[in-house]
């Protein structure tokens, strides 16, 4: 079912329910009022009659003629009157008798003084009658014919009343859940233009403070945030088809060119080296492509468990000289007050390659190449400084220098694919630290690296 129809129905049925009870507590409290008032009418006009009776010493005969005559309609009232010993002393209509009295309803008018009740559709009343000192019992039993047909006309007034409203509602309802739910429904015909090609166009009704406004912002958000992913996307896969291209031209040019006619052996060699150095620009890569993609990934399907940073370092290092020989990579630890300083929840791999990115882009830019990293333990949090005193980053590359495939001005100084300082940057942050550079053309550059303590 559609939210539209389901707001209308919703609304519609509330306030239906509304208006039934109030339309039924008006028809109850009416109901009420009216048999109470006609239990009123009917002690008084009995009263009047037993006046009759006792005080004006109207005889039995006069009164039940008075009866006769006004008999035929339903609402005439009934009237006995008996002792205390069950005596009738007056009764309009003995044959006919609507009531019925017997020795308990008797009893029970003496001990209540006053008792109501229904028989069919009338209403009776017996009350205790003092008079001259004697107690009298009297009753007395009519239909309230007119507030009954009041009662019934009342009934078809608020029911009639009810479905008019309850239809015009449903109609309002209708109205207002259309013009309430009209953005959604702009909105809708919106997105559905959208597409891959287009991901440039935006939601009107972006401007205002109500919640649609905020859908909308949100919405454009989530577009803006879904363009940014495709060009990268793009971007990424055009820098990749860029960096297999040319190690691959060049086996390819290589081996060509060796096949071409018969050489001697140490141009072979030659040509094999070569084609190995290339073989190994692709292996690494590819490496590094892998472990952008496990850094990329959700942080609940990454395995965190606790680790001593101290020992990942150590690690990182050991595994860059064991590749690198010629490099030199000092570390430099401060004194930590306990283990817990030293210890982080992450994951072994992804930190170990961040470190190595690191060490190595601090050698490999350095003449000799070496680079120095400083350990500070602190209680919320650790932090590394892999400093060297290389050629440096100038301004304008440095706010460029952690987008990936990038390539600054020290280019030519040594090979790369421009992934390491990306990757480094997405295992830190997925750490939920924070890396930040300081670095000036021909003094050197250091990297800071905080990581937060478990």
């Amino acid at each position: 079912m559609k939210l539209r129809n389901r707001l209308t129905l919703l609304f519609t049925g509330m306030i239906a329910a509304l208006l039934l009870l109030f339309a039924g507590v008006v028809y109850l409290s009416y109901s009420h009022d009216r048999e109470e008032e006609y239990y009123k009418t009917l002690q008084q006009q009995a009263v009047t009659k037993a006046n009759l009776l006792l005080d004006a010493k109207v005889s039995p005969e006069v009164l039940q003629l008075i009866y006769k005559n006004a008999a035929g309609s339903r609402s005439q009232e009934e009237v006995a009157v008996y002792d205390t010993a069950f005596n009738l002393l007056y009764h309009d209509a003995v044959n006919i008798d609507k009531v019925k009295e017997t020795r308990q309803m008797i009893r029970e008018i003496v001990l209540h003084k006053e008792i109501t009740f229904h028989e069919d559709n009338l209403q009776v009343v017996g009350f205790l009658y003092p008079h001259n000192g004697t107690a009298y019992i009297v009753t007395a039993a009519a239909e309230d014919e007119y507030g009954l047909r009041q009662l019934q006309l009342l009934f078809r007034t608020l029911l009639i009343t009810f479905l008019v409203a309850a239809v015009l509602v449903f109609l309002v309802a209708r109205f207002f859940s259309q013009q309430a739910l009209k953005p959604v429904s702009d909105m809708v015909d919106k997105v559905e233009e959208i597409t891959a090609t287009n991901l440039d166009l935006r939601l009107a009704g972006a401007a205002g403070k109500d919640e649609m406004a905020e859908l909308a912002q949100t919405f454009n958000r989530m577009l803006d945030r879904l363009e940014q992913s495709f060009d990268a996307q793009k971007q990424f896969v055009s820098n990749i088809s860029h960096e297999l291209r040319t190690p691959l031209t060049a086996m390819m040019a290589e081996l060509e060119i060796t096949a071409s006619r018969d050489r001697p052996a140490e141009e072979y060699r030659q040509s094999m080296r070569h084609a190995i150095a290339d073989a190994q620009r692709l292996v690494k890569l590819s490496n590094s492509l892998l472990d952008l993609a496990k850094a990329s990934y959700d942080p609940s399907e990454i395995n965190f468990r606790e680790i001593r940073l101290d020992e990942v370092l150590m690690d990182a290092r050991s595994a860059v000289l064991q590749a690198h020989p010629e490099y030199k990579i000092n570390v430099v630890f401060e004194e930590a007050d306990d283990d817990d300083m030293v210890s982080v929840n992450g994951n072994e791999y992804l930190l170990k390659v961040a470190f190595m990115n690191l060490l190595e882009n601090g050698c490999k830019f350095s003449a000799p190449p070496a680079t120095t990293v400083t350990v500070t333990w602190f209680k919320a949090h650790t932090i590394l400084r892999f400093a060297d005193d290389g050629i440096g980053m100038s301004k304008e590359d440095l706010p460029h220098i952690f987008t990936p495939f990038y390539r600054g001005d020290n280019r030519p100084y040594a090979d790369g694919n421009g992934i390491g300082l990306s990757l480094a940057l997405k295992i830190v942050r997925l750490h939920k630290g924070n890396i930040s550079v300081v670095s000036k053309p021909g003094h050197g550059t250091t990297f800071t690296v905080e990581l937060p303590h478990i």
